[in-house]
């Protein structure tokens, strides 16, 4: 194909395809959702853990969660209620920081 090796043209096109790709992610690596919010990961602790609309009792049910998942959350907690990183909310009381420092 106008004289240029096909396995040449394979290994730009891969090479291309990974740079914009990292441009894309802002520079972060693809899939690295935790570091975006300083690492800061939680693992269930209850059998089944209700995930909230918001951060009250009140709020709806949108999810759950079950004992042993580990989410991507952010360090703010209100009312008692942990941020995870899609905007929804788990009760603090029942998940615990894989690394504290991350999660304060």
């Amino acid at each position: 194909m106008f004289g240029i090796p096909t396995r040449g043209l394979v290994v730009v096109g891969v090479l291309a395809t990974a740079g914009v790709m990292y441009v894309a992610n802002g520079g972060e690596k693809l899939g690295a959702e935790g570091a975006a919010t300083g690492g800061c990961r939680v693992t269930v602790a209850a059998d089944v853990l209700n995930v909230r609309s918001g951060p009250a009792d009140t709020q709806p049910i949108v999810a759950t969660l079950p004992r042993g998942a580990v989410v991507d959350a952010e360090p703010r907690v209100e009312n008692g209620f942990r941020l995870l990183v899609d905007g929804r909310w788990v009760k603090d009381e029942f998940v615990t920081p894989e690394s504290v420092g991350a999660c304060i």
